[in-house]
C-alpha cells in the first residue's frame, strides 16, 4: 500500500478522499490555487503546495505543475477525484510515465469511452444495447437530416464530444431539424472544438439509471447495484439514490450484467459508472434501458452506494492501485436500506438558479446526516470554482423513510449571507410525487411552480418572526402599543421588516423556526429558507418598490460591463450593465425608457448582491 498520495482536486472531494487516506495510515498532499490556501482541505492535508493562481487552467489543469509538486512531496500516486483532470487520459499517461501510480482507470480506457460516438459503437460489438439512433462520419446536415427523419421524432442530437448538457438540442418535428443542428454545432465547437453530433431518439419520459462498476489488475469486474439520477435541472443533477425506485429483481440483473459486460469491454480497473437511459412510461423494464455513457471516475454522488453497500469506494479504488484485488467477490455484495444525496449550492432559485457568492457567515448542518462539505463557517463562497458547497446523504430502511430524512435534513440547513437552495431541495424531496417515486427527468420542470421558495414571506415565516423578535427584546406583542387603536381593543400584531418586506405579523411559535443572530443582524431559518428581520426603522421607507427604476446587482459578482452613462436617454430592454459570477454573464436591463441617473457601476468592481448600481427616471418625471 502507499505511504503518502497526492490529491489532484479540491474542495470536498479532496477531504472525502483525506479521510479514507487517514483511516488507512496514508499521508496526504494537497495541491492548492492561492486563493485556496486557507481551505479546510489545504489546512488538513499533511503536506500543502501552492500550484498557480486562481483560475483552474493556471492551477488545478496544469498538469507540470501538478506533476512536479508530487515529485517534490514524495508522493507515490496521484488520486484525480473527480472534475478537472479526472477523465485526461493525457495526464493519466503522464503520471505513469513519471513513475507514479494513478488511481483510475487505464489511459486507453478512458480514451475509449471519451468519446459519446466511439463509446456507442463500441458497446454495439459487445453486446450491451444502445439508444435507437445515428452515429456516422458523414456529418452532412441532409445526411443527419434523413436519419432523423428515419428515427422518428422527437430525436435528441447531442455533440459528440459534449458534456454537462452542452451541445444537446431536443428536435419536436422535421421543419425545426436544421435551426436546431446549427445551434448545436455551433456550441459543441465552441465547447469543444469539435462539431460532430450523434443522433439519439428522443425519450418521452426518460429516467437516469447508473451502475456502479470496478474492475482491478486481475481481469475481474463487479457492479455495487444501481443508482437513480433522474432528478435533474438543465441535465445537472440534484437530488440522487439508490437503489433506483420501481427496479425488480429481474431488471436489476439484466441492466447490472450489461454494465459489467460494458467495463469488460474497455479492460476495466478503478471505480467506473456506465449510465444508462431509461424509458419510464411503462416501469422499469430491462427492454427499455439503454446505454448512454461511461464516467471514468469516481462519481458525485457515490456515498448512496457506500450508504447501501457498506463499502468505502476510495479504499477500493486505493486497494486497486496498489495492486490489490477487490476486496469483495460479487456474491459478497448486498443491498441494505435506501440512501439519498442532495448537492447544496450557492445558487439563488428565486433569481432563476444564478450564483451566490460571497462569505458564510453561519454554516450549519443538521445532526445525524452524512455531510461532504468543501466549506466552513467563517470560509468564503469564491466565483472561481464550481457553487456546491456540500452534499447531505441520508440512509433508512425504505425509499418514504429515506424521503422524509432528506426532506429534513435540507431543510434544516442554516446559511447566510450566502444564498442557497437549500428550500429548493427540502420542496423537491417532500413533493408527493417524488416521495410515491414518481421522478424522471422533467420532474423538476414539471413541478417548478411549486418548489421555487417563495419571495415574499408567508403567515407562518411572518408569525415565527415576531414571536422571535418578541422574545428577543423582551417585548409581549400582546401588550406594545404596536398594535395599539384608539377605542378598540389592540389587535396582537407587531410592525416587522422581513428580507426587506413590511408586514404586520401575529407572534405564533412555529417548531420549524429557527433563530441566530450575527452582529447586529437577527436571523430566521425555515425549511431551508433564511429570512433578515427586524423591527422596521422609524421613518425608514421599506426599500425601493418593484417599477420604481432601481438597478440592483441580484447576485454578489465582478462587473464586467457598463454600457451607459449619466445622462443618457434609454429604451425599455436595453442593457445597462452587465455581471459575471462564476462564469456566468447577468445583463442588466433597463425597466422602461427614461434616463439613467446615479450611475455607481464600473468595470471590473466586485458588488455585493443588492448593491444600487444606478437608477433610471422616466423621461416624463
Amino acid at each position: 500500500m502507499f505511504n503518502r498520495i497526492l490529491i489532484a482536486n479540491r474542495g470536498e472531494i479532496a477531504r472525502r478522499i483525506m479521510r479514507t487516506a487517514r483511516a488507512m495510515g496514508i499521508e496526504t498532499v494537497a495541491v492548492h490555487s492561492d486563493v485556496d490556501a486557507a481551505m479546510p482541505f489545504v489546512t488538513e492535508a499533511d503536506h500543502a503546495v501552492c500550484i498557480g493562481t486562481a483560475a483552474a487552467r493556471d492551477s488545478y489543469l496544469r498538469q507540470d505543475r501538478i506533476l512536479e509538486a508530487a515529485r517534490a512531496s514524495g508522493a507515490e500516486a496521484i488520486h484525480p477525484g473527480y472534475g478537472f483532470l479526472s477523465e485526461n487520459a493525457g495526464f493519466a499517461q503522464a503520471v505513469a510515465d513519471a513513475g507514479l501510480a494513478w488511481i483510475g482507470p487505464r489511459p486507453a480506457s478512458i480514451l475509449a469511452m471519451g468519446l459519446k460516438d466511439a463509446a456507442k459503437t463500441l458497446m454495439q460489438q459487445a453486446g450491451v444495447p444502445v439508444t435507437p439512433g445515428y452515429i456516422g462520419e458523414d456529418q452532412s446536415p441532409e445526411r443527419l437530416q434523413h436519419e432523423a427523419d428515419g428515427i422518428g421524432y422527437p430525436v435528441l442530437i447531442k455533440a459528440v464530444a459534449g458534456g454537462g448538457g452542452k451541445g444537446m438540442r431536443r428536435v419536436d418535428d422535421a421543419a425545426a431539424f436544421r435551426d436546431a443542428l446549427l445551434s448545436c454545432q455551433r456550441e459543441a465547437a465552441a465547447s469543444f472544438g469539435d462539431d460532430r453530433v450523434l443522433i439519439e431518439k428522443y425519450i418521452l419520459s426518460p429516467r437516469h439509471i447508473e451502475v456502479q462498476v470496478f474492475g482491478d489488475t486481475h481481469g475481474t469486474v463487479v457492479h455495487l447495484f444501481e443508482r437513480d439520477c433522474s432528478l435533474q435541472r438543465r441535465h445537472q443533477k440534484v437530488i440522487e439514490e439508490a437503489p433506483a425506485p420501481g427496479m425488480d429483481a429481474a431488471t436489476r440483473a439484466a441492466v447490472c450484467a450489461a454494465a459489467v459486460k460494458a467495463a469488460k469491454a474497455v479492460d476495466y480497473v478503478g471505480a467506473g459508472t456506465i449510465e444508462f437511459i431509461a424509458d419510464g412510461t411503462e416501469g422499469l423494464r430491462a427492454d427499455r434501458i439503454w446505454f448512454m455513457e461511461m464516467n471514468t471516475r469516481l462519481q458525485v454522488e457515490h456515498p448512496v452506494t457506500e450508504a447501501i453497500t457498506g463499502q468505502d469506494l476510495v479504499e477500493w479504488q486505493l486497494r486497486v492501485a496498489a495492486g490489490e484485488p477487490l476486496p469483495l467477490t460479487q456474491d459478497a455484495l448486498r443491498i441494505t436500506g435506501w440512501a439519498m444525496e442532495a448537492r447544496l449550492y450557492a445558487e439563488n432559485p428565486v433569481t432563476g438558479f444564478l450564483p451566490s457568492t460571497g462569505p458564510l457567515d453561519r454554516l450549519r448542518f443538521p445532526d445525524g446526516v452524512r455531510v461532504d462539505a468543501g466549506v466552513e463557517e467563517g470560509g468564503e463562497v469564491t466565483p472561481f470554482y464550481d457553487p456546491m458547497i456540500a452534499k447531505l446523504v441520508v440512509a433508512a430502511p425504505t425509499r418514504t423513510a429515506a424521503a422524509r430524512a432528506l426532506a429534513k435534513a435540507c431543510s434544516g440547513v442554516e446559511v447566510w449571507p450566502v444564498r442557497t437552495n437549500a428550500g429548493f431541495l427540502t420542496r423537491a424531496a417532500a413533493h408527493p410525487d417524488f416521495v410515491a417515486g414518481r421522478v424522471d427527468t422533467g420532474f423538476i420542470e414539471r413541478h417548478a411552480d411549486t418548489l421555487i421558495p417563495d419571495t415574499e414571506p408567508g403567515d407562518a415565516v411572518a408569525g415565527a418572526a415576531a414571536a422571535l423578535l418578541a422574545e428577543a427584546t423582551g417585548t409581549n406583542p400582546w401588550t406594545a402599543l404596536a398594535g395599539f387603536r384608539s377605542n378598540a381593543d389592540a389587535d396582537g400584531r407587531v410592525l416587522l421588516d422581513i428580507g426587506g418586506t413590511r408586514v404586520l405579523a401575529e407572534a405564533k411559535a412555529d417548531p420549524r423556526a429557527r433563530a441566530a443572530r450575527i452582529g447586529d443582524q437577527r436571523l430566521l431559518f425555515v425549511d431551508g429558507e433564511a429570512w433578515l428581520f427586524a423591527a422596521p426603522r422609524s421613518g425608514a421607507d421599506g426599500g425601493a418598490a418593484a417599477g420604481d427604476g432601481s438597478i440592483v446587482a441580484p447576485m454578489p459578482g465582478r462587473i464586467v460591463s457598463v454600457d451607459v452613462a449619466d445622462g443618457d436617454t434609454v429604451t425599455r430592454g436595453q442593457r445597462l450593465i452587465v455581471l459575471e459570477a462564476m462564469k456566468m454573464e447577468q445583463a442588466l436591463l433597463a425597466p422602461f425608457d427614461g434616463i439613467v441617473s446615479a450611475l455607481k457601476a464600473t468595470d471590473g468592481a466586485q458588488v455585493a448582491e443588492g448593491t444600487m448600481l444606478a437608477s433610471i427616471e422616466r423621461e416624463d418625471g
